[in-house]
């Protein structure tokens, strides 16, 4: 196991918390020995209750944070800084709107000191990929929503990274593109094969996506199970093999352990509503 996490792109949580300070001065827990392993080119989904910390994984991979106890390791290395080879989609759009959606997907590759004619056409290259061929001259607000995060999966595999962190990629979108930027996105993680660690709130999503399936506790996060994918791949389209007997098997183990977790993350907020509208 040691050796195979210090290939390009393994991921290695060892008892890893971590605390905030709020704007009141308190200090608030996120992660709370959090003990995670993801492989080289595996694909994990990470779900939980909202709020209860998912998010924070991704962040303390990508060296955004430093953990307040424990290590974060990636290629066998330990996190100390802006983590070398990773890609980030984020949940809201992070493209510049004064660009245009090819000077957008090229930034990577000319930050790395890519020339700038090479760069534009891997970028070029990229968007035909995606299906935007013959929108490169295209300004962000000049698409759709989906065409949006077309661009950003671009931007984000441009770079061929050893490790792809999503946050809730999909989630703005209707549930027809939902639906068809799950199918590209498999179809272009199968090219290069990065470590992912995709977080979600849609259990049909993870289980559709991933090779593996972590449930987090209500916050402070801690991993409460794990739970392996064993639908083959390549999976095909995401809306049939929600019919699978098999998915529906995963879908009712692994939401027997989320329930009781969503369950005690609404109990909290219900409870914290009843106080304040006494104190009010």
């Amino acid at each position: 196991m040691a050796e195979t996490l210090t290939r390009r792109g393994g991921i290695e949580f060892s008892g890893v918390t971590k605390s905030f300070v709020t704007r009141e001065g308190t200090e608030k827990t996120a992660l709370h020995n959090v003990n995670l392993v993801v492989e080289p080119g595996v694909f994990c989904a990470v779900v939980g209750p909202t709020g209860c910390g998912k998010s924070t994984t991704l962040t303390l991979a990508a060296g955004l944070y430093r953990p307040s106890a424990g290590t974060v390791r990636v290629s066998g290395q330990q996190v100390d800084g802006i983590t070398r080879g990773a890609s980030f989609v984020f949940q809201n759009d992070a493209l510049l709107p004064w660009k245009s959606i090819l000077a957008n997907v090229a930034l990577g590759p000319t930050f790395r000191g890519v020339p700038k004619n090479e760069a534009r056409e891997s970028a070029r290259e990229w968007l035909r990929l995606v299906g935007l061929a013959g929108f490169e001259n295209y300004y962000p607000y000049q698409l759709s929503g989906g065409m949006r995060k077309r661009v950003s999966l671009a931007a984000a595999l441009i770079n061929e990274p050893s490790m792809l962190l999503m946050d809730e990629p999909f989630s703005a979108l209707d549930v027809q593109t939902r639906a068809i930027m799950s199918n590209e996105l498999l179809a272009l993680w199968e090219k290069t094969r990065p470590s992912v660690l995709f977080v979600t709130h849609d259990l049909e999503e993870a289980i559709a996506l991933a090779d593996r399936v972590v449930v987090m506790t209500a916050g402070p996060a801690t991993v409460k199970a794990v739970f392996d994918i064993d639908l083959p791949r390549p999976r095909g389209a995401v809306q049939e093999i929600r019919f699978n007997h098999r998915f529906l098997d995963l879908y009712q183990q692994i939401w027997e352990s989320l329930r009781e977790e969503v369950e005690q993350a609404y109990s909290r907020t219900t409870d914290i509503s009843k106080v304040k509208g006494v104190a009010a």
